[in-house]
């Protein structure tokens, strides 16, 4: 039974602005639109809101937020909203060669479009992981497995995600032959 106590807890608005920012590029790269991470956001923090009073102190609220996050935005997904996973930041536009550039973006392009392909779990454990830098166990919380199986997402999804791009790397290599 979770127990009332206030004292303890952190403040609401301290979470705001401990765990704000990171939930966003979370979902940013999630959902791959500004507007939409902002929405999500908004939503996340509503509902974590209305149900802060039901928290205990022991709790992990990182995780708990990302749980709020990822629920959020599986359910914006599901509803047919757009969705163009964003991974890393757009190149550096002052780079000297643009032949650079335009080969970076391909790539990026690649591996966002192969990430799409993914489970929803795998995709999201390899978001958690290689660009929020959360551990298996915050993981875990986050999407009410063990770290194990968080783990497991994230080696199957990488695994899957590095066998699609080789053998588009192979049937890119095969057409221009």
């Amino acid at each position: 039974m979770m127990t009332d106590n206030t004292e303890s807890r952190p403040v609401f608005h301290s979470l705001l602005e401990l765990h704000g920012r990171e939930l966003y590029a979370y979902l940013w790269r999630m959902l791959g639109h500004r507007e939409d991470a902002e929405d999500c956001l908004q939503d996340t923090f509503l509902r974590a809101f209305r149900a802060f009073e039901r928290t205990n102190a022991d709790w992990n609220y990182r995780a708990w937020l990302y749980k709020i996050a990822t629920n959020v935005a599986r359910t914006h997904m599901k509803r047919g909203r757009r969705q163009d996973l964003l991974l890393e930041s757009e190149a550096d536009p002052y780079q000297v060669n643009p032949l650079e550039v335009i080969a970076h973006k391909e790539q990026v392009s690649k591996v966002r479009s192969e990430m799409e392909r993914l489970s929803f779990r795998q995709r999201t454990a390899i978001m958690m992981r290689k660009y929020s830098d959360l551990d298996y166990d915050l993981i875990a919380e986050a999407l009410d497995c063990t770290p194990e199986t968080a783990r497991a997402h994230v080696y199957q999804g990488l695994k899957r995600l590095r066998k699609r791009l080789q053998s588009t790397l192979v049937a890119e290599g095969s057409n221009h032959a």
